[in-house]
């Protein structure tokens, strides 16, 4: 069976002045296994892109990808299936629109090794699962957040930092460690998920931040919430 990823619609206007594409994480389980709508990987990212609908205000064309395979691996990684993604969205609006990529975990990787497409604008990163080299290819001009937990035991809050460092090299990156936070994003999933509307909002639509975010705005790179 040939396994194929799948773009859900969850808020999309005629006009939209930007685009949020939403990607879920999820280990593999077994060889090639296929994402299931229902797995809590890809249920985690339900609320978050409805929350970053609510604040486009109809401003925002907002997808969620489910991707065509669980997990990482050799042959085929969520980052191509980001891709397909990004090209299915411009080909449905006449042109590729500026974009915010949101990932959790292994979605916030493929969201990071896929910044210097010429369509990203800004990546927003939840407890990525990353190494401190994944620094794509042509990286410059985007803004990227990483938001992490503190008491994340799945993916390292420490290699995140360490990838925020050399990614700050080459672009804009902020860092915002989440006290308690742990990985499912359960604890706090408000800061997490408030975080990631903001930033999108900022970033597509100029709007101003709060909290946090207002923090990153003025300067501040790295932040304890």
């Amino acid at each position: 069976m040939t396994l194929q990823p799948r773009l859900i619609d969850v808020a999309v206007p005629d006009r939209p002045a930007g685009v949020v594409l939403v990607l879920h994480g999820g280990a593999r389980r077994r060889e090639r296994m296929m994402v299931s709508p229902t797995q809590l990987s890809v249920l985690r990212m339900v609320p978050i892109a409805r929350r970053i609908a609510r604040a486009g205000s109809g401003r925002l064309a907002v997808y969620r990808l489910l991707n065509s395979a669980r997990g990482w691996d050799t042959t085929h990684t969520p980052v191509e299936d980001a891709r397909w993604a990004l090209s299915r969205i411009a080909e449905r609006h006449g042109a590729p629109l500026a974009t915010c990529l949101v990932g959790h975990s292994l979605g916030g990787r493929a969201a990071l090794l896929s910044a210097a497409r010429p369509e990203v604008r800004g990546v927003v990163a939840l407890a990525p699962w990353v190494y401190p080299t994944d620094v794509p290819a042509g990286l410059g001009g985007q803004r990227i957040l990483i938001v992490h937990g503190s008491r994340d035991r799945i993916a390292s809050p420490e290699r995140s930092a360490a990838l925020a460092r050399r990614l700050s090299e080459r672009t804009d990156v902020a860092y915002v460690s989440v006290e308690r936070g742990t990985h499912s994003m359960l604890a706090r999933h408000a800061v997490f998920s408030g975080l990631a509307a903001e930033f999108a909002t900022s970033t597509l639509l100029g709007a101003a931040g709060n909290g946090a975010l207002a923090r990153i705005e003025s300067g501040d790179r790295w932040v304890r919430v």
